[in-house]
């Protein structure tokens, strides 16, 4: 049986960006996005602490160092600069994978919580 895990999450990460005048996407330091082994085109699920909203996009890569987590196109009417958010990936697998844990940086003083759940062979 396949099924669906968790496989990366930046948790508490805080918008820093919005414009709804661009192509829908989430973009994500790309030293973060490394950091939590997550891609570029990658869809993600996002939940906005802030206000409750929950919806799904794809990432792109914002330039390396700047901290910049910023929410573009139809997005952006559901998480506006300020907002703290929660950034999620999945993966597919089978039952009996092995998952590990760290905590990584702080943005803006938000800590970013990174949990990185790696698929293991047996």
């Amino acid at each position: 049986m396949i099924m669906l895990y968790l496989k990366s999450k930046l948790h508490r990460a805080r918008v820093t960006y919005s414009d709804i005048n661009y192509e829908g996407s989430l973009g994500i330091d790309e030293n973060l996005m490394k950091a939590a082994g997550m891609r570029e085109y990658e869809r993600v699920e996002i939940y906005n602490v802030t206000n409750g909203e929950r919806f799904t996009t794809y990432l792109i890569k914002e330039e390396p160092g700047s901290g910049k987590i910023g929410v573009y196109g139809a997005a952006a009417h559901k998480a506006r600069e300020g907002d703290i958010i929660i950034i999620t990936s999945y993966c597919q697998t089978i039952p009996g994978i092995s998952c590990c844990g760290s905590a990584f940086s702080t943005q803006d003083g938000c800590a970013i919580n990174i949990w990185i759940f790696r698929i293991i062979s047996k």
